[in-house]
């Protein structure tokens, strides 16, 4: 049988089909650091990741999972709010920007992403965005997270001007008890 895909195996398969490789590619949300290693495995000896978190425990556990995956080449762990990535990367020099939104799995639930930093990183992150470049957010509702960042961050990419970007809104159609919103936001 199987297994299930998660929403987060999911987008990666998205955008492993959609990417360049060896691209320059942001993790705005670092956690345990794997799609930080996603990111690191497309970018190869070529390309870069920018992985981003407020906590340090987030860069502790990231930083000892690409040295047990053996990636030691060009990526920055940066302890700092990924509301402030646009003071760190060039506007249009980004193929990619993953958000994963919540709080650390494994750490103090009270620190998760809230709905003001998450919208001003995602405004932050556009200009950021190359043509064709694309935004991902894995959302979350109910349990410890509740329904207001998914509320406001889906309102907001609603408002984006057609012209130029598409926003996708997936969801998993028959599952129960709030289960993620996959969100993919492609600027043209």
């Amino acid at each position: 049988m199987k297994k299930r895909t998660s929403i987060t195996q999911w987008v990666h398969e998205i955008l492993t089909l959609h990417l360049p490789k060896e691209g320059l590619y942001v993790d705005a949300t670092m956690g345990n650091g794997h799609d930080t290693l996603f990111l690191c495995r497309l970018a190869g000896e070529k390309g870069q990741v920018y992985a981003f978190d407020i906590q340090q425990a987030a860069l502790d556990h990231t930083r000892k999972l690409l040295e047990q995956e053996g990636v030691f080449h060009r990526f920055s762990l940066i302890l700092d709010s990924h509301a402030h990535m646009g003071e760190y990367l060039a506007p249009e020099s980004t193929d990619a920007i993953l958000f994963n939104c919540g709080y650390l799995p494994g750490g103090d639930h009270h620190l998760a992403t809230r709905q003001e930093t998450t919208i001003q990183a995602v405004d932050a992150g556009l200009p950021l965005l190359k043509s064709d470049g694309v935004l991902s957010l894995c959302l979350y509702s109910g349990g410890d997270t509740g329904f207001e960042e998914k509320d406001a961050v889906l309102q907001y990419l609603k408002e984006l001007d057609p012209r130029r970007y598409t926003v996708i809104v997936q969801e998993y159609y028959n599952h129960p008890h709030n289960p993620p919103t996959p969100v993919l936001v492609i600027k043209k």
